[in-house]
């Protein structure tokens, strides 16, 4: 009989204090600095494929970040820290000052070192778990931060719940996000991309892009298979095309009828699709978080400067990509968002009321693709029940996952008994 038990260890990954959470199918790493994953990888033979992208120039010596030490070469303490996928607020983007609060790149919950509350096994080895805590630094911000992140035995997924509780006497408009980052082995040229945005837009001018982009700025669009390119021919942005020399973003807004928002990376030679998924803006229980946007910022190359150039004007050699799912305007940050509120018809942030908690339930699942799926172009994703089905033009593959987020609402209420 198959082991199939979820299981939790704690462990030293590349010198950080991390989590291992487990079961037959899959291995997720969790670090408590920034709540960093820089492994989420699927099990083959003595083996795993890691979808997650661990930048080559991640700083791994176990020294903590130091501005004076680190600052010339990495230029931030999250470009240090980096790796595969973390949350995002109370700021998606660049530093920035709001409300008087200085908030760090994608904010504390990219930055600052999460405490390990509890863990363990549970349901006879259903599902694995580990809840962490964090606490706002700055009391002119008072949010709090409680994340469990759980698998489920069976299930080539990971979860993770996210609420944010607003200690103070006034609500509290932020930027929330998730911030799936692909990479090699599983990352490659020839990859597809699908998400469940109908309506698109390019970073506008005066943001990080400008000097590193192929893609007209600030311009809208319907479809990953023709944005506008800067020397007015479309590009095809569906097909990974590997190192071409730049750096692009483009953010798409989720359709307020959708019960499920979700992205989606296939890799048709390993047969392997990487799906995000979480509740959408239709049925959306009053006390949780539907993400607005699905963002993708494509790294292929064009940031000539360090870290992702090993010199300044040298040859950027960073090759990932980012299917992040955020409430944030792009990714300019929380200041840039509180003077654009809307964009493509969709809110830029999500306001926590005062005295009250909002929960974000989020999943990221690799799944073997039967040969129709890898072969042809995913329409749609949908839940159906506990099942997450993908669907082609001509055919459809039932998966079984927490598509619904049942089990995963069931086991945090039990844990907070």
């Amino acid at each position: 009989m198959m082991h199939t038990a979820a299981d939790v260890e704690r462990i030293a990954y590349f010198g950080r204090n991390s989590v291992l959470l487990s079961n037959e199918k899959v291995r997720a790493i969790v670090d408590d600095l920034g709540g960093m994953m820089p492994e989420f990888s699927l099990k083959k033979g003595k083996g795993a494929v890691n979808a997650h992208w661990i930048p080559d120039f991640r700083g791994n010596s176990g020294l903590p970040w130091s501005s004076h030490e680190h600052g010339q070469y990495w230029k931030a303490n999250i470009l240090y820290i980096l790796a595969g996928d973390f949350p995002c607020s109370p700021n998606f983007g660049p530093d920035c000052t709001v409300d008087g609060v200085g908030l760090p790149a994608h904010g504390w919950t990219a930055n600052e070192r999460w405490n390990l509350a509890s863990s363990g096994a549970i349901q006879d080895g259903n599902a694995a778990y580990a809840k962490f805590t964090l606490e706002s630094p700055d009391v002119r911000m008072p949010l709090s931060y409680t994340k469990y992140d759980v698998v489920q035995a069976g299930k080539p997924a990971y979860y993770s719940a996210m609420t944010i509780e607003n200690h103070g006497d006034a609500p509290v408009s932020i930027n929330l996000a998730r911030h799936n980052t692909l990479g090699s082995p599983f990352l490659q040229a020839g990859c597809r991309i699908y998400v469940s945005a109908e309506r698109c837009m390019t970073a506008p001018k005066g943001t990080e892009f400008d000097d590193t982009g192929r893609l007209a700025q600030g311009a809208e669009f319907d479809s990953l298979l023709k944005a506008p390119g800067r020397d007015g021919k479309p590009v095809d942005l569906s097909i990974v095309p590997g190192m071409i020399g730049y750096t692009d973003f483009v953010t798409g807004a989720i359709p307020a009828h959708k019960a499920l928002g979700w992205s989606c990376v296939v890799n048709p030679v390993l047969k392997l699709a990487y799906v995000t998924f979480f509740p959408g803006p239709r049925g959306l229980p009053n006390d949780e978080i539907a993400l607005g946007f699905n963002d993708l910022w494509m790294q292929y190359g064009g940031r000539n400067f360090t870290p992702w150039a090993l010199h300044e004007g040298g040859a950027d050699r960073t090759f990932c990509l980012g299917t992040e799912n955020a409430v944030g305007a792009f990714a300019n940050g929380l200041a840039y968002s509180r003077a654009h509120p809307e964009l493509l018809g969709t809110p830029t942030m999500v306001t926590i009321p005062a005295k009250s908690a909002r929960t974000l339930n989020y999943g990221t699942a690799l799944v073997e693709l039967e040969d129709a799926l890898a072969a042809e172009a995913i329409t749609d994703i949908e839940a159906e029940g506990d099942m997450l089905v993908l669907k082609t033009a001509r055919t459809y593959q039932r998966v079984s996952l927490d598509a619904s987020f049942s089990g995963l609402r069931e086991l945090v209420s039990r844990l907070l008994k």
